[in-house]
């Protein structure tokens, strides 16, 4: 959660938050402030966020791995259309040491994460441009002698299909596409419903749209974000996607409200004086 609100509202505030504020924000959701102050420690020291103490008070913001993590993320969830394919497939293939063996399950999950598919045990696949994210990886858990990356074509015997088929379970993931359209069109119709008759407060579209953020964000997880060319003629990504735009853009204005409202507040009593502006937000200033 606290990931979702650094990504879809705080990095649009300068990138930093004082931790009463986001006790505060938290609070919408049921969380208190100890396990507010846990799960910020636990991401201190995993170093997605750096702290820095003015006085008595304690401020946190995104780090440089943090920043790059939250933009890859907000590159897939914000994009509406699949994109096209260069026709060519990313194999890493790695020989990492039992001796390492915590290193190579960490990138393992790095890599579905990133949309790699599993050829075989070491052996992963992406038609996707991952380059930059590979390198990274290969430089963060320093394992330089033990890769080796290619860019390459698919000469058969088979069909490409085939390929995502193997490392990929696309009728799984469109399954779970359609639980999230059918869940989220009643409740975007009921939320809209209630916004157009003032029924709705500003505090309920901001946990309505962190919420509708941070379920949509799990499809990173599952979801390598194949180009249109390999997908399958009925796919409901697409539809999803839109869905999630609408819902999204429909609960904007009052959830940025609410937001900020807490936010500036904990800035004056912090003496800070800064005024940003969420429109500067890619999603929202594309759908005005």
């Amino acid at each position: 959660m606290i990931f979702t609100l650094f990504g879809d509202y705080i990095r649009h505030y300068g990138n930093e938050i004082w931790i009463g504020s986001l006790i505060r924000v938290l609070q919408e959701f049921g969380h208190n402030e100890q396990s507010v102050r846990a799960a910020i420690s636990r991401m201190n020291k995993q170093g997605w966020i750096a702290s820095e103490k003015r006085g008595n008070k304690s401020y946190y913001s995104l780090t440089e791995m943090g920043k790059e993590r939250i933009e890859e993320a907000a590159e897939r969830i914000y994009k509406i259309k699949p994109h096209s394919w260069d026709g060519k497939w990313r194999i890493l293939m790695y020989t990492i040491p039992e001796t390492k063996r915590s290193i190579r399950d960490e990138l393992r999950q790095e890599l579905i994460w990133s949309g790699f598919g599993s050829l075989s045990n070491s052996t992963w696949i992406s038609p996707n441009k991952l380059e930059k994210q590979v390198y990274t990886l290969i430089d963060k858990y320093k394992i330089h002698d033990f890769v080796n990356f290619f860019v390459s074509d698919y000469k058969g015997p088979g069909e490409p299909e085939g390929l995502v088929q193997n490392c990929w379970n696309i009728d799984e993931i469109n399954e779970k596409y359609e639980h999230f359209i059918r869940d989220y069109s009643q409740k975007y119709v009921i939320a809209k419903n209630k916004i157009d008759k003032g029924e709705m407060t500003d505090g309920q579209c901001f946990v309505e749209r962190t919420i509708l953020v941070h379920e949509y964000r799990k499809f990173l997880f599952i979801d390598p974000g194949l180009p249109g060319e390999l997908l399958p003629e009925k796919w409901l990504g697409d539809s999803a996607a839109s869905l999630f735009s609408d819902y999204y853009v429909t609960l904007a204005e009052p959830a940025n409200s609410f937001f900020e409202g807490i936010f500036k507040e904990g800035n004056e009593m912090a003496n800070i004086s800064k005024d940003y502006d969420i429109l500067d937000h890619p999603f929202i200033a594309n759908n005005q």
